[in-house]
């Protein structure tokens, strides 16, 4: 009896309303988020700088205002930045290094050839086929702003004008996103939430394929008009139907990580064997004016690819689409893996809106999915006989690209883990609550919110993920339900972020024309935010057995 009244002494109590007036204590809460988002977004700081920040406001928000002991706050900074290194950064270098090194050896080229040279005189079926099916296989292992930069350029090389190329690559570039990079945004999801992954990797498999399956022909309506999608609609048809179809049975059956990729490469190769029995009746000239800008962005070699260099350039990605699949298949993520309790931390906060304390267990994998893409790469290496010389510079290269993205990535995740620590996220999610019945679809547009000013949907869920699960439990709602809308709302949102834009326009000669990008993708994304938004909200109330629980 003594000895668990001590162990109670020792467990600090998270104040839900330490300013005593609810409404206050929210607004401060959103201190830290505030100064991310304002650094990042309005004033077009850097990452690093605006989560040096934001992490700084936290830490000082938690030991004067939430009263929170600093041995805690340290611990909850360590746990944040060990989940971030481990979990997040060591699958990004992996993955970007394999991007790399197909990048270094000319791999990559060949594939951009076979799909130039693939992709119709129809700007319809190459917005589709480029911008669609091939930038989601970017999505899925590099992510970060690949996609629209690399597919921008190659519509323009097709003859696209630069600005309506920036459009669709944007456009395009939003429902692979919350699978992207690996599994990325889902994993930090899962990380922040301390939701199963698998069950969020479902929630968010059966929200996202719905938009997915009729994306292709929204494209097509961007840039033909009904006359287009007349014109193209089997195109449309198959790409979405085959890529919702396996983002789905990927996504539900075997997890986050491999769902871009499975999904692109499926979609392309229906797409590429439908284009061989079927071509437009209508004959279209590909482009009404040719642009300046096209000839900076074509590449010094269009010639076609023979059989054995079409066999090359997908390699490196068909290895790694199976790889993955069996990697999850065979489970050996949980294979030799090891708890490691958090001193003080674990079990040592009471969440006082739920009144249960709240577990800090690290889960140190060897064989996590960043190994699975570590492997993917070597056997790229050595299947194609590289030197260690071109695979050592391939990795160096790949860690300068990470060296500042990556501390903002540990400041980031360290501020959001001292952020539910603290108590800060709880406060705020019961204050959001007072919204009601309304907020399944306000919670997409939270995600959409932060992934505008973020540029990420992984910041985005890192930062807002476990508001949302908090607000969930206020309302009585599925925590899955809400977690996943964060991360699904946050993928709409990501065509309107000036870092992306800035992305786009930079690699197809319009720097200085931000402005003009933004006002013509912000209508496509309040309208794509809202259909996910529409989505939960019959999720949460009409079809609530879709979510798992």
């Amino acid at each position: 009896m003594v000895a668990a009244l001590c162990a109670f002494a020792l467990v600090w109590p998270q104040p839900l309303d330490p300013l005593h007036w609810l409404p206050l204590s929210a607004a401060v809460a959103t201190l830290p988020l505030f100064v991310v988002l304002l650094l990042m977004g309005v004033l077009r700081r850097s990452s690093l700088l605006s989560a040096g920040w934001g992490l700084l406001t936290a830490l000082v928000l938690a030991a004067m205002v939430w009263r929170m002991p600093i041995s805690l706050a340290f611990w909850s900074l360590a746990y944040g930045f060990a989940f971030a290194a481990w979990s997040i950064l060591w699958l990004v270098f992996n993955a970007l290094w394999l991007y790399n090194l197909t990048l270094d050896t000319g791999l990559f080229d060949l594939l951009r050839r076979w799909i130039h040279h693939r992709a119709s005189g129809d700007p319809c079926i190459q917005a589709t086929l480029v911008a669609f099916c091939f930038g989601a296989l970017l999505e899925g292992n590099a992510g970060f702003g690949a996609p629209v930069a690399i597919t921008a350029c190659l519509l323009v090389a097709l003859g696209f004008l630069p600005r309506k190329a920036v459009l669709v690559a944007l456009i395009a570039n939003t429902v692979p996103v919350a699978f992207g990079a690996v599994g990325i945004p889902i994993v930090a999801l899962a990380g922040v939430t301390g939701l199963d992954l698998m069950k969020l990797s479902i929630a968010v498999g059966r929200q996202l394929p719905l938009v997915s399956v009729v994306l292709p022909a929204y494209l097509i309506l961007v840039v033909g008009g009904i006359n287009g999608l007349k014109r193209t609609w089997p195109v449309a048809l198959v790409s979405g139907v085959s890529f919702a179809v396996s983002q789905f049975v990927v996504s539900n059956f075997w997890g986050p990580y491999a769902a871009d990729v499975v999904s692109s490469l499926l979609s392309i190769a229906a797409t590429v064997l439908l284009l061989r029995v079927w071509s437009p009746v209508q004959q279209v000239s590909s482009h009404p004016t040719a642009s300046a800008d096209a000839r900076q962005c074509t590449p010094p070699d269009s010639a076609p690819v023979n059989f054995r260099e079409v066999l090359a350039g997908w390699f490196p990605w068909a290895a790694l689409s199976l790889v993955i699949v069996l990697w999850s298949f065979f489970r050996l993520p949980a294979r030799g893996q090891l708890l490691l309790a958090i001193p003080s931390l674990h079990n040592g906060v009471l969440i006082t809106l739920y009144q249960r304390a709240y577990a800090a267990v690290f889960v140190f994998q060897p064989l996590t999915s960043g190994t699975a893409v570590l492997v993917s790469t070597l056997l790229t290496a050595i299947c194609f006989r590289l030197s260690p010389r071109t695979v050592f510079a391939s990795a160096v290269k790949t860690f300068r690209q990470l060296r500042l993205p990556g501390i903002a990535v540990l400041l980031i995740v360290g501020l959001a883990y001292l952020y539910n620590y603290s108590g800060m996220a709880y406060t705020l999610g019961a204050s959001l609550a007072l919204v009601g019945p309304a907020f399944p679809f306000v919670s997409s547009f939270l995600g959409w919110v932060a992934c505008f000013l973020s540029g990420s949907d992984t910041s985005s869920n890192v930062l807002f993920g476990n508001l949302q699960v908090a607000a969930a439990h206020q309302l009585q709602l599925n925590p899955y339900l809400l977690a996943a809308t964060n991360s699904s709302g946050a993928v709409m949102g990501k065509m309107i972020s000036p870092q992306n834009i800035a992305v786009g326009v930079t690699t197809v000669g319009l720097i200085g024309q931000e402005g003009k990008v933004l006002r013509s993708t912000l209508w496509h994304s309040i309208l794509l935010a809202g259909v996910i938004g529409l989505i939960a909200y019959l999720q949460a109330y009409v079809v609530p057995g879709m979510i798992p629980k």
